[in-house]
């Protein structure tokens, strides 16, 4: 499959790619190089900004602006002022910092957290309601990462790296509680580690393979492969669906810790990728408060 190099400058760790449906553009950050960077597909240019702290995710919010998973707060952010609020605090332990999160489609934000040195399972997973109220729903979290919906609402999918799993649980749509949980998938060393994830139309799962370079695409109940998008980049990190039909396919990657030989055979290692695709996308969904 053909695809476009979009950014030009490569980030250390290129994470949570969102498509804001409102601006038409996608937002992702460099979580070690402390950016948020937006590419319009109308412009050449990518817009960037500098943040005092890793951000591990961000998510476009209903009332305007963004939401960002910081070290370890919540905070919004004017793309238009850069102005910075920290909103609330999801995990104070300083040992550990949010990773991955994205909003379900009732407009809670979901965000994990992980061992900052990555030798611990002593992350969470939490949920921030429209209030701005936290509950932690998983403990013993080693990296906190992917995470997806059914097109019914009633099964959430979720990645904790270190498993080398892909888990589901069920789930109520209304109160959000989330239960049961069960592997779906289970990687094989070769295949790296699962990372970020989305979803389609038809629920099928877009899985990034940390140290696989490549995409597969999975079915929601069996966990069968079903294709796989080869990648350039050695850590494939993330992925989501954009443009007006949502048949964008974007993924960010990472070169943090790659040899100079990898470096050299993985060309793409921390651009953004856009693969056009003939499979409409579920959509990012924003932040309710």
């Amino acid at each position: 499959m053909s695809f476009v190099r979009l950014s030009q400058e490569a980030a250390i760790l290129g994470e949570g790619p969102c498509w804001h449906a409102e601006e038409q553009v996608l937002y992702w950050v460099d979580i070690l190089g402390r950016r948020l960077h937006r590419h319009d597909p109308g412009e050449s240019d990518t817009a960037s900004w500098d943040l005092p702290e890793m951000a591990g995710t961000v998510a476009p919010r209903r009332s305007g602006g963004l939401i960002l998973g910081l070290h370890n707060d919540v905070a919004s952010f004017d793309p238009a002022t850069g102005n910075l609020k920290s909103l609330v605090t999801v995990d104070p332990n300083p040992k550990t910092r949010l990773n991955d999160g994205k909003c379900d489609p009732r407009g809670r934000f979901w965000v994990g957290s992980m061992d900052l040195e990555e030798k611990e399972a002593i992350g969470g997973l939490y949920c921030m309601d429209a209030s701005g109220r936290i509950e932690q729903w998983a403990d013993g979290i080693g990296v906190s990462n992917g995470m997806t919906w059914s097109p019914d609402e009633r099964r959430m999918y979720y990645i904790d790296s270190p498993t080398r799993r892909v888990d589901v649980f069920d789930m109520d749509p209304e109160s959000g509680r989330i239960g049961n949980r069960r592997p779906l998938v289970e990687f094989s060393e070769d295949e790296g580690f699962p990372d970020g994830m989305t979803s389609d139309a038809e629920g099928n799962l877009w899985i990034a393979h940390w140290g696989g370079a490549r995409l597969t695409k999975r079915h929601p109940q069996t966990g069968e492969c079903l294709a796989t998008l080869n990648t350039k980049a050695f850590q494939t990190s993330a992925c989501c669906f954009g443009g007006s039909e949502l048949r964008d396919l974007y993924v960010t990657t990472a070169r943090v810790d790659l040899s100079p030989e990898q470096q050299a055979e993985y060309t793409d290692s921390g651009h953004l990728l856009h693969y056009p695709v003939d499979q409409t996308g579920s959509p990012t969904y924003a932040f309710a408060g």
